[in-house]
């Protein structure tokens, strides 16, 4: 299984960049314990391990410079081996090289006359997950690009590359603590250990990328509420007055349907905002090799321009 799945999975490994100082993580974190032992079911391995990814497109409405603008997103789920010494994908894997669910989270939208393209790469351990490996984050538009990179060893070790003056970073080091952008993998494998209540957690990348946030961990509290049909799982960041709402199905696969994050318009502003996005089409498929011209009626059935 091991061979067929390093063949499988041989496409390429998105990386990404940084923030700036960050703020240290309190002690009364209600998060899932290092302790917390995460077995994947059968069901779990049939589904993420058949040769395929997942692709799901979004219509986006993403704000910036305090106004909407219409734009589409997709999530980019597959697993793959990872490499701990170069924090890559491991293209000849070792016995200690663990398997990740990575997700590649795209936005493109237009501001005015020119264009955001953003992705954030995610690296979460298919089994015992607690902390990503590695999260990287890139954002490009025509006054620059940036470059995020947060990787996981004894602590989170960031770095930023950045166009705007004083705003590269090396070497940044914090603690482990929940990470945001590790919600959307924790959905999909392991929803009945989303963490609740009083939470330390460090803001999405590419939150603390648009906004010039400083890297760390801030207070937030979080809800779960459940139906047959639909789980709400709801972040909010008091000290930021920001509040993070995902919508996904109750039933397994626990599918991300639908998204909104509210913040404020600008700096220094109290009125607020509202991203949003909601599920077009989500398929499979060994997107790797549909890279031919007659591949392209695929993006039709995404939904995607």
């Amino acid at each position: 299984m091991r061979l067929s799945f390093i063949f499988l999975f041989s496409c390429f490994v998105f990386t990404a960049c940084t923030e700036e100082q960050a703020s240290v993580a309190n002690d009364n974190s209600t998060a899932p314990s290092a302790a917390f032992k995460y077995t994947p079911t059968q069901e779990y391995k049939d589904y993420w391990f058949n040769g395929t990814a997942e692709i799901s497109s979004y219509a986006l409405s993403q704000a910036r410079y305090g106004e909407l603008r219409e734009g589409q997103a997709a999530m980019i789920f597959v697993t793959e081996p990872f490499s701990l010494s170069s924090f890559t994908k491991a293209d000849n894997p070792s016995a200690a090289d663990p398997t990740v669910l990575k997700l590649n989270f795209t936005k493109n939208f237009n501001t005015g006359i020119y264009p955001y393209s953003m992705i954030n790469s995610s690296f979460f351990p298919f089994e015992d997950g607690q902390h990503a490996l590695k999260v990287a984050t890139s954002v490009q538009e025509w006054c620059g690009h940036v470059y995020m990179e947060l990787r996981n060893t004894d602590t989170f070790e960031v770095d930023v590359n950045s166009y705007f003056e004083g705003e590269s970073v090396s070497g940044l080091e914090l603690p482990q603590t929940l990470l945001e952008d590790d919600i959307w993998a924790k959905i999909r494998l392991q929803p009945d250990n989303l963490p609740t209540g009083k939470l330390d957690i460090i803001p999405s990348f590419f939150y603390l990328r648009l906004k010039h946030v400083k890297a760390g961990a801030y207070k937030a509290n979080a809800t779960l509420t459940t139906t047959d049909s639909l789980s709400t799982y709801t972040l909010n960041y008091p000290e930021l007055k920001r509040s993070l709402t995902i919508n996904y199905q109750t039933a397994f696969p626990h599918r991300i349907m639908n998204w909104e994050e509210t913040h404020p318009k600008g700096f220094g502003s109290s009125e607020l905002i509202t991203t949003s996005a909601k599920l077009i089409k989500s398929i499979r498929s060994d997107y790797w090799r549909r890279n031919s011209n007659s591949d392209s009626g695929l993006r039709d059935t995404l939904g995607l321009k």
